[in-house]
Formats: C-alpha cells, sequence, structure tokens
C-alpha cells in the first residue's frame, strides 16, 4: 500500500508542477525576474547558455532539499513531492529545451499531434518579444486550439 501511496504523490506532484510553472513563468519570469528571461526570449540568442538558465538552479533547489530531508531521520513522503519535481524537470528540459526550442537534436522529426500542439503553443508565446502581452504560459497542459489542424 505504501508504495501505491508513493506513486500517487509523485503524480499529483507532477500534475501540481504544471501549476506552479504556470505562475512562476507568468508572474516571476514575465516579472521581477525578467532580468533573467528576457534573453530568453531574442531570437537567435548566440550563446549555448541563457541567463534564462539560472532558473534550472532555482528550481532544482526545492526538489534537492526534499530529497535530502525525505530520507531523514527514514524515507517519508518529502522524498516522494521531491521525485515528483524532478520528473517534471525532466519532462520540462525534454519538451522545452529539446522539442521546441531544438537545443539538442534529439526529437527533430517527431510528428506527433500532442508534441506539435505544444510547439505552436509555445512559438505563440515568443512571438511577444517583450514582458508584458504574454500568453500561453504553460508547458505541457496548453488551450486545445492549439491542437486543433489549421483548417
Amino acid at each position: 500500500m505504501t508504495i501505491l501511496i508513493y506513486f500517487i504523490i509523485t503524480a499529483i506532484t507532477f500534475v501540481i508542477m504544471e501549476g506552479i510553472t504556470w505562475c512562476t513563468h507568468k508572474f516571476i519570469m514575465h516579472g521581477f525576474g525578467w532580468f533573467l528571461h528576457a534573453d530568453h526570449h531574442q531570437p537567435g540568442y548566440p550563446h549555448v547558455f541563457e541567463k534564462n538558465d539560472a532558473f534550472f538552479i532555482i528550481f532544482a533547489t526545492p526538489s534537492i532539499l526534499l530529497f535530502y530531508f525525505g530520507i531523514r531521520p527514514e524515507l517519508n513522503y518529502l522524498f516522494f513531492i521531491g521525485l515528483g519535481i524532478l520528473c517534471y524537470g525532466i519532462a520540462y528540459f525534454l519538451i522545452h529545451d529539446v522539442l521546441i526550442h531544438r537545443r539538442f537534436n534529439w526529437f527533430k522529426n517527431t510528428n506527433n499531434w500532442y508534441l506539435r500542439g505544444l510547439r505552436k503553443a509555445h512559438k505563440i508565446h515568443h512571438k511577444h518579444l517583450d514582458k508584458p502581452d504574454g500568453e500561453c504560459f504553460g508547458m505541457l497542459f496548453v488551450p486545445l486550439k492549439y491542437f486543433k489542424k489549421r483548417q
């Protein structure tokens, strides 16, 4: 029974992370954290790393701390919350950096309807080069209109 509960905690955390990501993206990255996120919205940014990559460290820190406290004094639910955050982080990396921005040439020729919809939504997000007027702040759950074929 405990394994099932830990799996549920991990899965629920993964889903909740999408909402946290949306809020963080809209209110922090496009708010007071714009100084770190702005280079990410510039087309053809020529560097391997962006200032925006600092958010990786910021978002990884809670997961690392939850892993640490989730094994002390023995394995507990905090570890599995950290695991849910880590799983979301891996999914975010694969979708955002690999599929959408093509920072790595791994999934170059995918024709999956869901992945195409995510890519389309993110391209709409990036049509705004400045902080205001953003849209589509989520990553894995975006409005259904992006999954429909063009007429």
